[in-house]
């Protein structure tokens, strides 16, 4: 596998990239949801642009991660199908259009909309390093009736590895548990087991992240075997957080 991008989610595809020589997987997008500007948008789309142009001359299949973040389904009783994308946020309305160019380029590709991934080396302002940075000063803003559907990056690299290995093509997947949760618990579970209290600043913004996960589980059976269900994200922030304790204790 030929991986474009150096951060987070690349450093962990790179596990499995011996197993899939066929495959180019942009993992260089845009990662600040809120704060991109045009030239950030501009240098995603070209290096999509890029990789399409590399993919009918060599024909290897295109992957790339798109998301499932509330702004792309944003339309009243959606149930977050991936056919139901309907764009909320200029950040939305930026990977669906390249989604997209894409679909229409005609190389051979698949599409993964990400929920929110939580593991090591991730940056400050991606949602747990963040919470718990604002944790630390003792107030953190909430907005009210948020949820969020946590996923371990481990676990999406094995979702990824499986679509792959099946030769899943020409597809948009969701990629998630299924299982959105409350920003309060998650805040919560993160008091707990930091030792931490913190004041919540409430805004009156509602933020469902409902995903469907209904075509990853046709697709990929095997993901029953993850441990998904409603106490999952207790495991997944447990998981990262005794990885920091051993980064900082230097086991």
């Amino acid at each position: 596998m030929e991986i474009i991008g150096r951060g987070f989610i690349a450093q962990h595809v790179a596990a499995i990239a011996d197993r899939h020589p066929g495959v180019r997987l942009l993992a260089a997008g845009v990662s600040r949801t809120t704060t991109a500007g045009e030239t950030d948008f501009r240098r995603e789309r070209e290096l999509l642009e890029d990789a399409i142009d590399a993919g009918r001359r060599d024909g290897r299949q295109v992957v790339f991660l798109s998301t499932a973040s509330s702004g792309v389904y944003a339309a009243a009783g959606c149930a977050g199908r991936e056919d139901e994308a309907v764009p909320a946020t200029r950040y939305a309305r930026h990977k669906l259009s390249l989604e997209r160019l894409l679909a229409d380029s005609g190389v051979d590709h698949l599409v993964l909309r990400l929920s929110h991934l939580v593991g090591a080396h991730q940056q400050p302002w991606q949602l747990i390093p963040s919470l718990v940075a604002q944790l630390r000063t003792g107030r953190v803003r909430v907005w009210r009736e948020a949820q969020r559907d946590l996923l371990d990056v481990d676990h999406m690299v094995w979702i990824t590895d499986a679509l792959l290995t099946a030769g899943v093509r020409g597809e948009v997947v969701n990629v998630a548990s299924g299982h959105p949760v409350p920003v309060e618990a998650i805040i919560a579970h993160l008091e707990r087991r930091l030792g931490l209290t913190a004041e919540l600043e409430w805004v009156d913004r509602a933020d469902p992240g409902v995903i469907s996960v209904a075509k990853l589980h046709r697709l990929v059976p095997g993901v029953r075997g993850l441990g998904f269900g409603p106490d999952y994200f207790r495991a997944v922030l447990d998981t990262r957080l005794a990885a920091d304790r051993a980064v900082v204790s230097g086991s």
